[in-house]
Parts: C-alpha cells; sequence; structure tokens
C-alpha cells in the first residue's frame, strides 16, 4: 500500500468543463494525488471520521481500512461483511458504504453481512450495534449506502450486489423488490440493543439497482443513483420522512469511460458529485453536468474530507485518490 508520502500527482489536465460554473467549484489544474493502493479490485465506501481519518471498504478482501495523514493506510476491521465459515460464493464478499451520525459513530451497510451495523467506538474490538437485518420477515439483500438525516434517522439503498450472483434471482434473496429504506431514530437505538423491525420503512421498491445516497444541504431532496439505468435521481422528502415525486435528474447513457453513476456525495451549495463514465461528474440542483474530473483509474465512490471540508477523497479500483475544491462539502 502507498503511503502518503509517496503521493503521485496524476499527468495532465483533468477537469472537462461544460458549464463556466464549474469554476467556482474546482480549479481547472486541479492536481490529484495517489494517496494509497495495491487494493484488491474494488474500494468503495469512504467516510472521513470525526478523528480526522479517512475509512473505505476493501470489498473483495471483506476488510474496512484506515489511513490517516502522514501513516501508511492498514487494515482496520477484517471480516468487514461476510462473516460466515465457509468461502463466500461470490465476488464482493465485504461491507459497503460507511457515513458517521453526530456523535461520530461509524455506521456500515454491511453488503455481504446482509444488514446495517453501528460501530459504538472508534476501535475495531468496539461493540457492534445492528440498526437493521430484516424487512416484514425477510432478510436484507446486501445494503450499499446510507445516509443520515438530522433528525437521526437512517436511509439506505439495498440492491443485490454482494450475494453470491448480484442477481434478482439469486436463491439467498428473500425480498422480491431492491429497496430504498429509512430506519425511523436509528441514532437513538441504545447501543448492543437488536433492531426494531417497526422502524424500518420501505420508501422506494421501483429500482433496478439502487445504489448511492445523499441528500440536498436543506434535506429537503434525496438524492438516489441507479447504477443499472445509469441515472441519477430525485425525491422530494416529506415531513414525515417519507419521499414523493421521483424524478430523473440526469441520465448517464452515452457517457464515455469506465464507470457509472454509483456512490454519490453534495456540496454545500447544493451540487451533486458522483461517479460516473470516466471519473467524477459535477451536476447542478437543476440537472445540468457542470464538468467531470477524469481519474486515473474506475472511480467507485468518494467523501468530503480535512478539517475545512474541501478535499475529496476518490476511491477507485485499486487506489484512493484526493484532490483540493474551491467548495465545501457536507460531510457527515
Amino acid at each position: 500500500m502507498l503511503s502518503a508520502g509517496a503521493a503521485l500527482p496524476a499527468l495532465g489536465q483533468p477537469v472537462e468543463k461544460l458549464d463556466p460554473a464549474l469554476d467556482r467549484l474546482v480549479s481547472a489544474d486541479v492536481k490529484i494525488e495517489k494517496i494509497a493502493s495495491g487494493f484488491d479490485k474494488w474500494t468503495e465506501g469512504p467516510v472521513w471520521s470525526h478523528a480526522g481519518s479517512l475509512l473505505f471498504a476493501e470489498i473483495p478482501a471483506n476488510n474496512i481500512v484506515i489511513w490517516q495523514p502522514g501513516q501508511t493506510a492498514h487494515v482496520f476491521i477484517h471480516p468487514s461483511g461476510y462473516e460466515g465459515s465457509a468461502p463466500f460464493k461470490g465476488p464482493e464478499p465485504g461491507s459497503n458504504g460507511m457515513t458517521v451520525d453526530s456523535q461520530g459513530r461509524l455506521t456500515v451497510a454491511g453488503h455481504a453481512r446482509r444488514n446495517v451495523w453501528r460501530l459504538e467506538t472508534l476501535d475495531p474490538k468496539g461493540q457492534i450495534t445492528v440498526l437493521a437485518d430484516s424487512y416484514e420477515g425477510k432478510r436484507l439483500s446486501s445494503p450499499n449506502d446510507l445516509v443520515y438525516k438530522s433528525d437521526g434517522s437512517l436511509y439506505f439503498t439495498d440492491p443485490p450486489y454482494g450475494l453470491p450472483t448480484q442477481s434478482d434471482k439469486d436463491p439467498e434473496k428473500q425480498l422480491t423488490v431492491n429497496g430504498v429504506y429509512r430506519i425511523d431514530g436509528a441514532k437513538q437505538q441504545k447501543p448492543g440493543a437488536p433492531p426494531d423491525h417497526a422502524h424500518l420503512k420501505l420508501l422506494i421498491k421501483d429500482l433496478p439497482r439502487p445504489n448511492g445516497i445523499a441528500f440536498s444541504p436543506d434535506e429537503k431532496v434525496l438524492y438516489i443513483s441507479d447504477s443499472q439505468k445509469n441515472q441519477w435521481l430525485r425525491y422530494t422528502v416529506q415531513p414525515d420522512g417519507s419521499v414523493t415525486d421521483g424524478k430523473l435528474l440526469f441520465d448517464a447513457n452515452g457517457g464515455k469511460g469506465l464507470g457509472g453513476p454509483d456512490g454519490i456525495k453534495v456540496d454545500k451549495e447544493g451540487n451533486l458529485w458522483g461517479s460516473g463514465p470516466g471519473g467524477v461528474w459535477i451536476i447542478s440542483p437543476q440537472g445540468k453536468h457542470l464538468g467531470t474530473i477524469h481519474m486515473p483509474e474506475r472511480v467507485g465512490n468518494l467523501a468530503w474530507g480535512d478539517q475545512d471540508g474541501k478535499t475529496l477523497y476518490v476511491v477507485a479500483s485499486t487506489s484512493v485518490f484526493r484532490l483540493r475544491t474551491k467548495v465545501e462539502g457536507l460531510k457527515p
């Protein structure tokens, strides 16, 4: 794994500007640094912790990895997803997306573990609290990504990518939908308490592969990326936490380069930054593609970090990159 001291700048001019508004968000000559590399095929789910470290998932290796400025990335938790004694039969045994609540507690989309869990302290051997594991008596498929709302509720997506065949016909798949869910009062669940299944609500059930998830700064809009449709969608958030009026924000079909809509984050001006064909796509709240930051590898997800929230950390196939932006991001 590459240490921070060996960070390497990417070559060339990576920013493709499609609208003048992009100039306020990122420099045309932004430098892309590789801060860690050598991972197994696919990194995902980054989050900047309140302690000033970056955590991300190395899914094929079933690891959560931690990186701190000036140090070398190393395994933080193993196994992070699948815990069975028999070898996992699919390509993605690990955990996936991560976030933190207002208390700084790491919250994890368990993916092949088929649940959503919270680490009560930033200690790899700390107490784990399971926040959700089933809906109406049926096991979740493979929670993929997640985001907290300021009221302490937790929203997450549940496609089948963490199942052995990653298919809707997988023999282990119990739910017929690939849903988007809300856990009422997730932050308030007591450490070690079992999940209250009555608090789990199915919000969206008509998307083939819901994946990345994020709120607008005022929490009036919920964004979802669908990795099968290659689209980003927006929903109106109601006072009771439900969502309505699903609409297309932007369609990435036809985009050039590896990758597609997967992980997404939002800046404080409301722009969506997400993995897309060729790199990181930046889309305005009105659904205008402002530009693309072309990355050296296929992008999986991204997170805002550092004290000022203006560093974008990007996890890709085998490496983790960072770049500085002009706009502050929404950190969990």
